[in-house]
C-alpha cells in the first residue's frame, strides 16, 4: 500500500507539474547549430601510487617508451617493478570557444589491473579529437572519491568505485575548434525536443521582434534566422534572440514505465477510452516441513523421514472499475489510489489497457 501511495503522488506532483503551459527562453529549448563540445581522448600513465598500481604487458610498453623520451633504456630481458604505476585513459569536453590556454576539467580511469588510483598523479597526457589532432595537454594530481582496501586473506571492500578519478582544471587548451558562428549569413537553432508547433510558434516569436521573414521553420527541430554581418552586432543579435520567451507545444500524450523500478510516468493529455478492469491480488505460500517417524523401544522397525509440502493459497476480492468517455489523468490517479495496487499490478493493467486500444497515448516501457 506504501509503494502505491509513492506511485499515486508522483503521478499527482507529475499532473500538477504539466498542468500549466509556461514560456521558455529559446537558450532553455534550443541550441545553435555548429556551436558544442568536443571530445577529447589520451592516453597516459599515473605514477605515485601507494603499491596499488598495475603490472601488465601495454603498462610496462608505456613505460618504457616514457623513459625513452627521456633518455633512459631499459635492458629488453629486465621487468621493472612499477607496482605504484597505472596505464589510464583520460578524457575531457573541450567547450565551444574555448582559447589555448583555458583549463578544463579531466576524467582519469584505469585500463588495466590497478586497484585505486587514490594518491596518483597524471603525467603529462595529449588530448586529441576525432581527427587526431591535438587539442589539449592533461596534467596534475588525481581526486578520487572511491576507496578500496584489501586483507592478506582475499577479504576486499570497494566503496564507489577508485578506480576513476578527476582533475579539476587539469588540461590546457593548445588548440581552437574553429566554428561557423561567424561564417554564415544565417543562425540555425535545433531544438532539444523536436515538434512542429514550437517550432512555428519560434519563428513568430522571432519574427514578431525583428520583422516578418526574418526567421523560418526549417523542419520541426529547425529554425533558420538571418544574421548581421557584424560580429559585434551578431554577438548581440544572438543574445537578444537566445532570451526570447517561446510558449512550448503541448508533449504528444505519452505512458513512460520504467519496469525495474516500478516508476510510472503519466503525461498531461493521456486519456483513457471506456474500458473496465478489474484488480485481484493471490498469494501463494508454499512450505516444506520434515516428519520424522521412529520405531517403538527394542523394535526392529527402522527411522523414516518422510517431506510434507504445504501449499496456501489466499486471493483478495477482486475490484472493477468503469472508466468512462473523457477520461483524464486525474480520474487516472484517483482510480489507481482506490485499487491499491502494486508497480508490478500497475504496468499490467496499462499494458491491457493499451492492448485494448482504451489507452490514448504511447506506452513506453524502459
Amino acid at each position: 500500500m506504501k509503494v502505491a501511495k509513492l506511485i499515486t503522488l508522483t503521478l499527482c506532483l507529475v499532473s500538477m507539474l504539466v498542468a500549466p503551459v509556461q514560456a521558455s527562453r529559446i537558450k532553455d529549448i534550443a541550441s545553435v547549430q555548429g556551436i558544442r563540445d568536443n571530445q577529447l581522448i589520451g592516453y597516459g600513465l599515473v605514477v605515485g601510487l601507494p603499491g596499488t598500481g598495475e603490472r601488465t604487458p601495454f603498462t610496462d610498453q608505456t613505460f618504457r617508451t616514457m623513459l625513452g623520451n627521456f633518455g633512459i633504456n631499459v635492458p629488453a630481458n629486465e621487468r621493472p617493478k612499477i607496482e605504484n604505476v597505472a596505464a589510464v585513459a583520460v578524457h575531457a569536453d573541450l567547450p565551444a570557444f574555448a582559447k589555448p590556454g583555458q583549463k578544463i576539467d579531466v576524467t582519469v580511469s584505469s585500463v588495466g589491473r590497478a586497484d585505486s588510483l587514490t594518491g596518483g598523479t597524471l603525467l603529462q597526457t595529449f588530448l586529441k579529437g576525432a581527427n587526431g589532432e591535438v587539442y589539449a595537454v592533461a596534467q596534475g594530481n588525481l581526486i578520487v572519491g572511491g576507496l578500496g582496501a584489501e586483507g592478506n586473506d582475499g577479504s576486499r571492500i570497494v566503496i564507489n568505485t577508485p578506480t576513476v578519478g578527476r582533475i579539476p582544471g587539469g588540461a590546457t587548451v593548445e588548440r581552437e575548434v574553429r566554428t561557423s558562428f561567424g561564417s554564415s549569413d544565417y543562425f540555425t537553432f535545433n531544438l532539444h525536443q523536436s515538434d512542429f508547433t514550437t517550432a512555428k510558434r519560434m519563428a513568430q516569436t522571432i519574427n514578431s521582434l525583428v520583422g516578418e521573414g526574418a526567421a523560418q521553420a526549417v523542419d520541426a527541430t529547425s529554425v533558420r534566422v538571418r544574421a548581421p554581418r557584424d560580429m559585434n552586432q551578431r554577438v548581440s543579435y544572438m543574445s537578444t534572440l537566445e532570451n526570447l520567451e517561446v510558449q512550448q507545444a503541448s508533449a504528444s500524450a505519452k505512458v513512460i514505465v520504467n519496469s525495474r523500478t516500478g516508476t510510472i510516468v503519466v503525461g498531461q493529455n493521456v486519456e483513457l477510452r471506456p474500458a473496465a478492469v478489474a484488480h485481484g491480488n493471490m498469494q501463494v505460500t508454499i512450505s516444506e516441513n520434515v516428519n520424522v517417524d521412529q520405531p517403538n523401544p527394542f523394535g526392529d522397525g527402522e527411522t523414516v523421514v518422510t517431506p510434507q509440502s504445504i501449499i496456501d493459497v489466499n486471493q483478495d476480492d477482486a475490484r472493477m472499475f468503469v472508466f468512462q468517455p473523457g477520461t483524464t489523468l486525474n480520474d487516472l490517479v484517483r482510480a489507481v489510489n482506490q485499487i491499491g495496487a502494486a508497480p508490478g499490478d500497475i504496468i499490467a493493467v496499462l499494458e491491457a489497457l493499451k492492448q485494448a486500444g482504451a489507452l490514448s497515448g504511447e506506452l513506453i516501457v524502459i
